[in-house]
């Protein structure tokens, strides 16, 4: 059994549900004790969203477009690629010798620290730790040139803008909002707006009138948030729906879910597919109603490593992309087609 196949077994026996009494502070430690829900590789979808062959399917909006008079203007296009290194950018980072990187560490095969890994304990793992061990390794010649730094959800434009980091792999939705204050990459990967509540609730079917009444967890400054405020406006999410609780990271609504403060969870469909893997207790309900796109931020002007890590991206399509995808995502999200094709301004 080569590495990863060792340390897949390890993960599918996850397990240990802590006391959770106490306040959300303790997050991490929450969702690195949850238990693991098993799942058979190839099993039939039950309905949740979970094993489904994408969890973009039976869309009920496309993503916005930055300039709606214009046409082709998604948000996800980026600059061509290139293998230019001369940039003031890149130069920078060479002559420091690492990358910096804003990453997550407590979303479940994302980012995040496995404790049964004893050798690896401390170290972060998981599909956009991949990713940026990836660019290291392209921009410098060596992977484990870069500092990985966690960073909550709503740092993780701050944390570019202030320079703390060069840029942040951390299942960042590119969006026209964000554009105004970040570079993005081109899409590296596919997913959309989704419920997550628990399974003894009946009553909640998805996104919309079933919500009614309901009180929604979100994370500060996510898509998500800006989903359910632009569907209280236009009528497709009822006005008594509370949408008023918001926490800095988003694995913080999976534990308000978890103490009964809130009645469901609205983030990304991949994100609240690994959630249900580590807690059996909850589902995603409904289809995703939002179509979204990853991508790598950098900060504004900084065109050189922009194209730089784009040509990154198209190597990794074709070479690394599903090798991580089946080992972290396959077993909560199914098989996949593969990565978005890429859009050049």
């Amino acid at each position: 059994m080569n590495e990863r196949g060792a340390r897949r077994v390890s993960l599918r026996g996850w397990g240990g549900v802590a006391a959770m009494a106490v306040v959300c502070a303790l997050t991490a430690v929450f969702a690195l004790l949850l238990p693991l829900a098993q799942r058979t590789t190839g099993s039939a979808d039950d309905g949740t969203g979970v094993g489904s062959p994408g969890v973009a399917d039976g869309l009920q909006a496309r993503a916005q477009e930055c300039d709606p008079a214009v046409k082709g203007k998604e948000p996800e296009r980026s600059l061509a690629p290139s293998s230019a290194e001369s940039g003031a950018t890149i130069r920078e980072i060479k002559d420091r010798g690492y990358l910096s990187v804003g990453v997550d560490q407590n979303s479940y095969r994302w980012g995040y620290r496995d404790p049964n890994n004893q050798d690896k304990k401390s170290e972060l793992e998981g599909f956009d730790i991949d990713l940026a061990h990836e660019i290291a390794g392209e921009i410098l010649g060596d992977r484990d040139a870069v500092r990985l730094k966690a960073i909550p959800t709503n740092e993780r434009i701050p944390a570019i803008q202030r320079g703390d980091v060069d840029m942040v792999v951390r299942t960042m939705t590119i969006s026209c909002d964000r554009l105004k204050d970040v570079a993005f990459s081109t899409a590296y990967f596919q997913t959309g707006q989704q419920v997550l509540a628990p399974k003894s609730d009946t009553d909640i079917t998805g996104y919309g009138a079933s919500l009614a009444h309901k009180r929604v967890c979100t994370a500060t400054g996510s898509t998500a948030f800006t989903a359910l405020e632009k569907g209280r406006k236009t009528g497709k999410l009822p006005s008594s729906t509370d949408i008023s609780t918001t926490v800095p990271n988003q694995l913080d609504c999976l534990v308000r879910l978890q103490l009964g403060e809130v009645d469901a969870v609205v983030t990304d469909g991949a994100l609240a597919a690994s959630q249900a893997a580590q807690d059996p207790t909850v589902e995603l309900k409904g289809e995703p109603f939002t179509e979204e796109y990853y991508g790598v931020a950098m900060k504004k002007g900084a065109d050189d490593l922009v194209a730089r890590v784009n040509k990154v991206l198209d190597d990794y399509r074709k070479d690394g992309w599903k090798k991580s995808y089946d080992f972290w995502l396959e077993p909560a999200l199914g098989a996949s087609d593969g990565p978005p094709a890429p859009k050049y301004k």
